[in-house]
């Protein structure tokens, strides 16, 4: 243990004399004129991709990069060092013929991890590796800091997330994943642009925040003194936009859900709802086969993609299933002839599936589908016909009133999706937010709440309406196999370290 002590002693002493390096050469450089804070721009005319991609006819002109130093070879009178930029990186040849003698003993003190730009011309060195002739080499940033050698591993995975943009710089993966969910994002608003949708803004800031099953965030309003929440959902507020004649509206936002953190759960996440006139869930059924199968062929190339070394077909017609008979088909139990809340109780107990005492028997078929069949459904499968006790807010399913026109979609055993032909009658509207108040009441802290203000513009009258909400990261982990939900937010929620921690 000792021996450690001073082994990780002496890194420590190291890595102060390195630091110290770095920032007796800014002082120079600054002492001499040549601070590189004091530089405002440098005109990028190319990225590091384009040389490699079209050396045909870039062969020979003159370009200018800009980019971190990620590698440097000093070899006398000649040197090399690698340049990365937003698309790649690329080899320049740095001679002292060609820039000079003074610059070039300033390129040799340059550091890795320094931003610089280079002005030259492109070319094939003899080993046939497409590069830039320098001309010029202009330092912009000196980076004050040592960049790892390696910044990945299980060791180092909670500093990859606190640290993203080391991350961005030392790991190529994790730049194209985000590079992707940008394009993801772009192509969703493409589709739905193509379909006549119009994309919409609603607060964050909401005086009860319903729409799901979930506990909010509270905070205060110092102007209105008035305590608010951050939204849960942004259902409520796009369909008001229905009821005021906008009949194709979606949003993509940040909601705020108080619940825990795991591969899956991000207490802030990005949403997309959606919400679509005279139409039901199974207009949006089509719709969302349809936007996952044009995600996947224009973002991945193929409807067929691997996640986590599993093949998932979209190419094919989703499967649709009941979700009692999903139930009836992995737990072996048919909810269909159970009658009573005091029967589906002895089935939860005889299958060791835990419930609450406020419980009733479409809560327990849902406990049941999360813990028998969820894991099972793998191929993209469309879950229909909940049990009204745990959709508030849809249609009740003509000819069985204890069913809802919704649908749930799983891929990989995780829900992708929910979707409802939407509940438009305000006196059932009613009745079902005072079901939710009773089971609040009872000690359901994820229980909506009673929205007078939406009571009243059902009232109005809002049109048969489909509606269906998507998480944007779970979405994005699918199109980028990526295991967890940190490794597609740029910024995920982290326990804050103490001072002394950092």
């Amino acid at each position: 243990m000792a021996e450690q002590n001073q082994q990780n002693k002496k890194e420590e002493q190291d890595l102060n004399q390195l630091l110290k390096v770095r920032r007796e050469k800014l002082a120079e450089l600054q002492s001499s004129g040549k601070d590189p804070f004091q530089i405002t721009k440098f005109d990028v005319t190319a990225h590091s991709t384009d040389a490699k991609e079209h050396f045909e006819e870039m062969e020979g002109k003159e370009v200018s990069i800009a980019g971190r130093m990620m590698a440097k070879r000093v070899m006398g009178k000649a040197s090399f060092c690698n340049v990365q930029d937003l698309k790649g990186n690329i080899q320049s040849y740095v001679a002292r013929d060609s820039i000079g003698e003074e610059s070039y003993k300033e390129f040799k003190k340059l550091d890795i991890g320094d931003i610089i730009g280079i002005t030259g011309t492109v070319f094939k060195t003899k080993t046939g590796e497409i590069s830039i002739h320098a001309e010029s080499v202009v330092l912009l940033t000196k980076s004050l800091q040592i960049l790892p050698e390696k910044f990945h591993g299980l060791t180092n995975t909670d500093m990859r997330y606190r640290q993203r943009y080391v991350d961005l710089i030392m790991n190529p993966e994790v730049k194209d994943t985000f590079i992707k969910r940008s394009r993801i994002l772009k192509e969703i608003r493409s589709f739905l642009d193509g379909r006549g949708f119009m994309e919409v803004e609603t607060p964050m800031l909401v005086s009860n925040a319903g729409g799901a099953a979930a506990r909010p965030f509270s905070t205060h309003y110092n102007a209105l003194d008035e305590d608010v929440k951050l939204r849960i959902s942004l259902e409520l507020y796009l369909k008001r936009l229905i009821v005021g004649g906008l009949e194709r509206v979606y949003e993509i936002g940040r909601v705020f859900r108080n619940e825990g953190v795991d591969t899956r759960h991000n207490p802030e996440f990005t949403l997309m709802e959606l919400y679509q006139a005279y139409t039901d869930y199974e207009g949006m059924m089509e719709l969302t086969e349809s936007m996952f199968r044009y995600l996947a062929e224009t973002v991945c190339g193929s409807a067929v993609l691997s996640y986590n070394d599993t093949v998932i077909d979209m190419s094919k017609p989703f499967e649709r299933l009941t979700m009692i008979d999903a139930v009836k088909k992995y737990a072996g139990v048919d909810f269909s002839v159970v009658t009573t809340d005091e029967e589906a109780r002895v089935l939860a107990d005889q299958h060791h599936v835990e419930y609450e005492a406020r419980h009733k028997k479409g809560d327990i078929i849902s406990l049941f589908f999360e813990e028998f069949c969820e894991e099972h459904l793998i191929q993209p499968t469309f879950v229909l016909d909940h049990p009204i006790e745990i959709s508030p807010l849809t249609k009740k399913k003509p000819g069985n009133p204890e069913l809802v026109e919704r649908f749930e979609l799983f891929i990989y055993g995780r829900e992708m999706c929910n979707a409802y032909s939407e509940l438009n009658d305000p006196l059932d509207q009613r009745e079902r937010f005072k079901a939710q108040e009773e089971a609040f009441a009872a000690g359901d802290e994820e229980a909506n709440h009673t929205d007078e203000d939406f009571l009243n513009a059902l009232e109005i009258g809002m049109p048969p309406t489909g509606g269906i909400g998507y998480g944007i990261d779970r979405l994005v982990m699918l199109l980028t196999d990526s295991y967890a939900i940190r490794d597609v937010i740029l910024f995920p929620t982290m326990k804050t370290l103490g001072k002394e921690n950092q």
